[in-house]
């Protein structure tokens, strides 16, 4: 056992269970780094400490940080590995295999509850009764797919009560992407079977969808409708051209899903593509890149023996999987599939692996529970399911040098322009933490004021700031030098001054140490006159020695520096150019965002609001009684204003005199 562990975790191995379970590892501040499950506890852990263990360099580095151990004991594996994956959504661990931005994934939400299904794009699933297809890697593939389908089977995405009662129908309708319930130019029944068509879609089965199409339009000829038959042909010539971008790869009418890995051994670089085939046909694929993948590269294989005895394996777990041991790819895999199918709408009863992960039958058994029958893992052997698999597989590796290549290039301009405003501007140092501030107001109401942070030449989104001005000029009215001049007030007195506007029991660490941290260059959005107040702001906590700082001019882009009156124009094209207006535009673009929010609020408020005797709850009740019409209720009669839940005579009476 290695001698530099701290006495609390020496403390903590000693006492740790044979059981199996899930544990944590945590550093010195009480943070979660890493999250595992183990069929023996005791074994597992421990191998972390094992002097004579060649771990890879992130798993020395994640040694090297634990301060403290705590587990949780469960009766099965399976119980350890939803535990896991709860806790991983939970912490997000810096040491898991994640997939990135997970939580944005979109999905395509049909909501079948209705009498009138609407279609959305939503980030996250709930059991309303609704259902959802996805995820999707992106919002554009989401609105593409329905893009596509909307010409097929036009559907409902407005806010309207659909009643079949309403005077004129919305655009949509005149462009044949809304069959119209609204004014009842389609019944319920005729709706819910064009939803019905589309879901099938969504699923794979084209095939039927396209025999019922085929039935419709040759009904409707038969009925001597030619115009509704003209409109099925329309749609059935559509369907069949985006079936036909369906590849078939199998001649059975199975649905299975491929999942193959490609990684750069060089920098851990990891890439999953997943092909999703439904009804023998291909009807997606999906890419996605892992973080905190090269932490396996022989973890997992050293120590899943330790936790196994020679009774607990079988003939089936040499021949199933793949001899390598598949240490690190089948330990990504395995973490990939937990993560992936946890949030997918559709689990398929056959998910065909590059390599099986150790405990691939715990993971089939989890699959099941969410699936509702039976899920089998495996890696295919001969026949088509190889072909498509090594296609995932050269997808999942090309995914991978593209990315690599972009943000290469990307990396490759940033240092360019770093270097470079260095230079122009004769900074001591590299201006790595840039911070720019902006003003937005609009006829003086709602001043707000942003602060955006970029790390390296990359926008660093967990720093930026909002301000909400509460200060007027000299004279009482708006005035973007008194209002830049108390956001940067704001923002230096925390870097150097101690808090004492938040209780400390109950201050955010992370964002207190975000507020200390020294910018290496600030970019005020503005001339000479921003940029005055800048200085004025940084002597008065004296750090104008300490901190660079420039305006940036809107109208010629040239650069004023402190306390020289002629400005400097970046060479246009260049790369330090774009880098500052870059940096100026999202500024902009956070705080025009911030101000947008506010004035939105302030429109929700209505007359409503000053009304006595009407709080929140009534004035939700009111307008969505009227369709959120004001002027609908201020013309509303008293006998009017009564029909709406929770509204008495008295009350109607003092609605109706104050509006």
């Amino acid at each position: 056992m290695n001698e530099r562990i701290p006495e609390k975790v020496a403390q903590k191995l000693d006492s740790l269970p044979t059981a199996p379970g899930c544990y944590q590892m945590l550093d010195k501040e009480g943070r979660v780094l890493y999250v595992g499950k183990a069929v023996v506890l005791r074994n597992r852990v421990r191998s972390y400490f094992h002097a004579s263990a060649n771990h890879s360099p992130r798993t020395q580095a994640l040694v090297a940080e634990i301060a403290d151990i705590s587990w949780w004991v469960t009766k099965t594996e399976l119980e350890a590995l939803v535990l896991e994956n709860e806790l991983i959504k939970r912490y997000q661990p810096h040491y898991n295999v994640r997939l990135k931005d997970d939580k944005t994934f979109p999905y395509i939400k049909v909501n079948w509850q209705e009498d009138f299904p609407k279609i959305q794009v939503v980030r996250r699933m709930r059991k309303d009764g609704a259902r959802y297809f996805g995820p999707y890697t992106s919002s554009r593939a989401c609105y593409e797919t329905l893009d596509a389908l909307r010409r097929v089977f036009p559907y409902l995405d407005c806010d309207r009560t659909i009643t079949g009662a309403d005077r004129r129908p919305c655009l949509y309708y005149h462009i044949k992407l809304c069959g119209g319930p609204c004014i009842g130019a389609q019944t319920r029944e005729e709706y819910r079977q064009t939803i019905q068509q589309l879901i099938h879609f969504l699923e794979g089965d084209s095939d039927q969808v396209l025999r019922q199409l085929q039935e419709q339009m040759t009904r409707s000829a038969e009925n001597l409708q030619f115009e509704l038959a003209a409109l099925y042909r329309d749609r059935l010539h559509s369907a069949q051209r985006i079936a036909e971008q369906q590849k078939v790869v199998t001649s059975k009418l199975e649905d299975l899903d491929y999942v193959a890995v490609a990684q750069d051994a060089r920098t851990g670089d990891t890439a999953v593509q997943v092909f999703m085939v439904r009804h023998g046909r291909m009807v997606g694929r999906d890419s996605f890149m892992l973080e905190g993948a090269e932490l396996f590269q022989m973890h997992e294989q050293q120590n899943g023996a330790s936790d196994l005895t020679e009774g607990d394996l079988t003939e089936d777990d040499f021949t199933a999987a793949d001899p390598a041991g598949t240490s690190q790819m089948a330990s990504v895999i395995g973490a990939f599939v937990q993560q992936f199918y946890d949030n997918a709408a559709f689990v398929p009863p056959l998910i065909l692996l590059q390599t099986l992960p150790s405990d691939h039958l715990v993971l089939g058994e989890w699959l099941a529970n969410h699936r509702g029958g039976k899920v089998e893992l495996r890696v295919p052997r001969r026949g088509d399911k190889v072909q498509v698999m090594e296609l995932a597989q050269d997808n999942a590796a090309e995914f991978l040098r593209v990315q690599q290549a972009t943000r290469a290039a990307d990396t490759n301009r940033q240092t360019e322009a770093i270097t470079e405003l260095q230079s122009v501007l004769h900074l001591d140092a590299a201006p790595t933490r840039i911070e720019c501030y902006d003003i937005s107001t609009l006829q003086g109401t709602n001043t707000v004021g942003s602060m955006v942070v970029f790390v390296k030449g990359a926008p660093a989104k967990s720093a930026y700031k909002r301000f909400k001005i509460h200060g007027k000029g000299s004279q009482g009215a708006p005035d973007d030098f008194a209002s830049m001049r108390e956001m940067l007030r704001r923002r230096f007195r925390r870097l150097v001054e101690p808090q004492t506007d938040v209780d400390p029991g109950k201050r955010n660490r992370s964002e207190d140490e975000t507020w200390r941290i020294l910018p290496d260059l600030v970019i005020i959005d503005g001339g000479k006159g921003q940029l005055g107040v800048a200085v004025e702001v940084l002597e008065e906590f004296d750090l104008l020695s300490r901190i660079p700082v420039i305006g940036l001019a809107k109208r010629e882009e040239e650069v004023y520096r402190p306390h020289l009156s002629e400005p400097l124009w970046l060479r246009r094209g260049s790369q330090a150019l774009h880098l500052v207006q870059r940096i100026r535009d999202e500024a902009h673009r956070f705080g025009v965002t911030y101000h947008r929010n506010l004035r939105s609020k302030e429109q929700v408020r209505s007359r409503l609001d000053d009304v006595p005797g009407i709080g929140p709850q009534r004035r939700k009740a009111i307008l969505k009684h009227f369709n959120g019409d004001l002027e609908r209720v201020r013309l509303a009669t008293v006998e009017e204003l009564m029909t709406v839940p929770g509204i008495s005579r008295k009350v109607a009476e003092i609605i109706k005199e104050a509006l």
